[in-house]
């Protein structure tokens, strides 16, 4: 029953009325419904997950993950609204997860954020959002650009 909103009644005048008016909770952050599913999938020992909405940034993040060897492929499905993503795992994420809010970071601060987030210095990456598009740590210290700290995995 995977619906992307849920109904809860909410009681409208007083504690005693009888009257509830159904409230829809709403997506706060889809790239983090993303990381989540895919993490709670690979924990299951799933070989693939589908992932409803996608967004252009989340796109670029599995390009990141991709790129690094954390996922195999993934496939972009037109469903002519938000659109679906079926991601194939390959079980190498232990975590991954969105910084939230996305704080400023200076490619001087890089350093701060590695030891704040992942488990050492030569394992995992910090996914930025910068002016030369979605990087992830390393090549944004190489280029000197900073930008907004997007998420993180390992």
């Amino acid at each position: 029953w995977r619906t992307s909103t849920w109904r809860f009644p909410v009681c409208v005048d007083t504690p005693t009325s009888d009257t509830h008016t159904w409230v829809t909770m709403v997506r706060i952050s889809v790239l983090n419904d993303t990381l989540k599913a895919m993490y709670n999938a690979e924990k299951r020992g799933k070989r693939q997950v589908l992932v409803r909405p996608v967004s252009k940034v989340v796109i670029k993040f599995l390009q990141v993950m991709q790129k690094h060897g954390y996922i195999n492929e993934f496939e972009y499905i037109d469903d002519h609204r938000s659109g679906k993503i079926v991601v194939e795992l390959n079980g190498r994420i232990n975590k991954c997860g969105v910084i939230s809010p996305r704080y400023d970071l200076s490619h001087t601060d890089v350093e701060d954020w590695v030891g704040r987030l992942l488990p050492s210095r030569l394992f995992g990456v910090i996914v930025l959002t910068t002016a030369n598009g979605i990087l992830d740590h390393e090549e944004a210290r190489r280029k000197k650009v900073g930008g907004k700290v997007l998420g993180f995995f390992y």
